[in-house]
């Protein structure tokens, strides 16, 4: 299928050129740097988690710089493991482009073919479905999500995934009521200090938390990242407040350091 690329026709030439531009530069280093040219997808691992995680910090903190920059450090991943594949003529950064463009192609036939979707939720429901029925895709619904994502962002998906083929609640209301049978159980479960059930019943009372987060459109690998900064501001001011006056948080009663806390509170 033919795409229009009239209305970028403008900045597309200097665009191709800074990527051929990066692509040299790559290729160079593959050739002459002592550390460029030993890497190999198992020591850039690593590496790529943690530039994805710096990314997604600039972006929780709203700084289009830095996500610039993120963005830049993570295409230099994406542009290193194609070089590093081109070079064992496994695949090259064409056929990166090609597949990730033949699968948006085919994922969006309200775009690209006659298919009609009236909303957000449809499109997301038609992509699951479509990946059921690629060849080589996924075999069940699930299957696409990491198992090696953090336990939060896994539950997240999981319940997002299934939603999409139809698993959810009639109404975003009644997820409370999971809520606090939740808690209920799990409370039950403290009382007899039994600490493998504990565990157990406080996975699913997260589970159901995330699930209602999910349905009110709270992510919740945000919102507590944003309560975990708001917490370490808090503490920063009360440590700071404290050795100001020539103590230790040690020597600090519990009330003392609520006053310093609410102060940090009152500040924001």
């Amino acid at each position: 299928m033919e795409i229009n690329l009239t209305r970028h026709a403008d900045n597309m030439q200097d665009t191709l050129a800074s990527f051929a531009h990066l692509l040299d530069i790559m290729n160079e280093l593959r050739d002459k740097c002592p550390w460029d040219s030993v890497q190999t997808f198992d020591s850039l691992r690593t590496l790529t988690i943690e530039e994805t995680y710096e990314l997604a910090d600039a972006i929780l903190k709203k700084n289009t710089d830095a996500v610039k920059k993120e963005l830049g450090d993570l295409l230099l991943h994406i542009v290193f493991y194609a070089q590093i594949a081109s070079e064992t003529n496994d695949f090259t950064i064409k056929d990166v482009c090609d597949s990730i463009t033949k699968k948006l192609i085919y994922r969006h036939p309200h775009i690209f073919a006659s298919e009609h979707v009236d909303s957000a939720l449809e499109v997301e429901q038609n992509w699951e479905q479509l990946k059921l029925k690629e060849k080589g895709g996924n075999r069940t619904v699930l299957e696409g999500v990491p198992t090696s994502l953090p336990a939060m962002i896994k539950a997240y998906r999981m319940q997002d995934k299934a939603r999409n083929v139809g698993f959810d609640w009639d109404k975003k209301e009644q997820v409370w009521d999971k809520v606090l049978e939740e808690l209920d159980e799990l409370k039950v479960e403290i009382q007899k200090q039994d600490t493998e059930k504990m565990e157990a019943e406080f996975g699913d009372f997260l589970f159901s938390i995330i699930n209602a987060g999910r349905l009110y459109g709270i992510n919740p690998e945000n919102a507590l990242e944003i309560t975990n900064q708001k917490f370490l501001k808090r503490f920063n001011y009360l440590e700071w407040q404290v050795g100001l006056q020539g103590k230790n948080l040690k020597d600090m009663t519990l009330d003392e350091m609520d006053v310093l806390w609410n102060q940090a509170k009152q500040k924001e």
